[in-house]
């Protein structure tokens, strides 16, 4: 099950170098003490690139009844290194008709976890004068804010 996670995480990985159709990636993965190699062939749609940028990020989040921006988070030992957390701008929810806000309502973070991948220091091999620092990567989540939305509040009643 784990192999199959670190599979999807490195290909998902693949993805994002914006690979040219029919470019091969080789990618090892490690089960335990044996190495395995899988040749991926990768092929991008590159048809839903027009629609995707008819609509930007931006513009959804400011058409929200609860709007957002994004900050990004960079770590330089982590993949991806970079990572854009969204951050609500309100505590209530934007009333659709004048734009105030109404604070009958409540805004809440949309959480979803990714697999991240950490690369952290192996054991320092001495070869002569030289030392090679050697590194692994270390599978792991991270929970990321991707939007925010509108909710009622949550009434407990008093007894």
């Amino acid at each position: 099950m784990l192999l199959v996670l670190k599979a999807l995480l490195l290909l998902s990985f693949a993805s994002l170098l914006h690979a040219r159709k029919g470019q091969v990636l080789t990618v090892q993965m490690r089960d335990g003490s044996r190495s395995r190699g899988a040749n991926v062939k990768l092929v991008l749609d590159t048809s839903i690139l027009p629609d995707l940028s008819r609509k930007s990020v931006s513009d959804i989040a400011n058409m929200s009844l609860s709007p957002w921006i994004y900050r990004d988070s960079c770590d330089a030992s982590r993949l991806p290194r970079r990572i854009s957390q969204a951050h609500c701008l309100t505590s209530g929810c934007l009333s659709p008709l004048g734009g105030q806000e109404d604070l009958t309502l409540e805004v809440k973070p949309i959480q979803y976890q990714i697999l991240v991948l950490h690369r952290v220091p192996k054991q320092i091999k001495k070869t002569g004068k030289r030392t090679k620092k050697k590194y692994e990567f270390v599978l792991g989540t991270e929970v990321v804010t991707v939007g925010c939305t509108c909710v009622r509040p949550a009434i407990i009643p008093q007894q």
